[in-house]
């Protein structure tokens, strides 16, 4: 059901939310964190390592990556011992990713 224009431009001046859900799709648009999030998508939570060898590319460029994608709240990270273990925050841009890639 279309929403009437009162409401639509009310939720288009929503600037702070616009702008997240724009860095968000920004920085989902690099190959690398695309191919992290899908791979999230299937495994809930892995680590550095285990993310790399799914992605195919360096530990290094992954951590780089997660940090990206961890600082637009895409993606949370639990320490056990030495590991830090990695999975998708559960908010409405996850929820769609996941429903666009899967």
């Amino acid at each position: 059901m279309a929403k009437n224009l009162t409401e639509l431009k009310t939720e288009l001046k929503d600037r702070e939310r616009l702008e997240q859900c724009a860095r968000q799709f920004g920085v989902v648009g690099d190959l690398t964190r695309l191919k992290i999030c899908y791979t999230l998508c299937h495994y809930p939570e892995l680590s550095v390592n285990e993310i790399s060898k799914a992605v195919g590319v360096s530990p290094s460029a992954v951590s780089h990556a997660l940090a990206k994608l961890f600082d637009i709240q895409l993606v949370k990270k639990r320490k056990e011992a030495q590991t830090v273990y990695y999975s998708l925050k559960s908010n409405k841009f996850t929820n769609n990713l996941k429903d666009l890639i899967v």
